[in-house]
């Protein structure tokens, strides 16, 4: 996997899926972000980066949309508007970074291995976290 920087977007993989946002109508936009949180979710032994890396970003366009999220600042990501996400995107966004920051999961490892459990990376996968957590708790769209 080409990796550029500790961002959301910065990989090869996750540019490729906001390019395929892009590409996709406002409809399928949520219908890819649903598909790249599931596949993510699904995923029954090891998580390959290459299903890993499309989840944190599609979890990062889910928490920019909840009260307070981070906004998404990278040339890397997709420049069409996206919708306003349904709801149940934020639970499953969550479950989500939870599968890729598990045991078995390659971009888990392959960041431990770079910047330890402390890095840039680790802080930028919470900060999502908390947004998702706070949004569910407290319902607020």
């Amino acid at each position: 996997m080409g990796t550029w920087d500790t961002g959301h977007f910065d990989n090869d993989t996750a540019a490729d899926f906001a390019a395929d946002l892009d590409d996709a109508t406002e409809a399928g936009r949520t219908d890819l972000v649903r598909a790249a949180l599931l596949r993510a979710i699904e995923a029954q032994d090891y998580l390959d980066s290459d299903e890993g890396a499309p989840a944190v970003a599609a979890a990062a366009l889910v928490a920019e949309q909840c009260p307070g999220g981070p906004p998404v600042e990278t040339v890397y990501g997709p420049d069409e508007p996206l919708p306003r996400f349904p709801a149940d995107l934020r639970l499953l966004a969550l479950r989500a970074l939870d599968r890729v920051m598990a045991d078995k999961s390659e971009l888990r490892d392959l960041w431990l291995e770079a910047d330890g459990d402390d890095g840039e990376w680790h802080r930028g996968m919470a900060r999502l976290r908390t947004t998702l957590t706070a949004a569910i708790s407290t319902g607020r769209p």
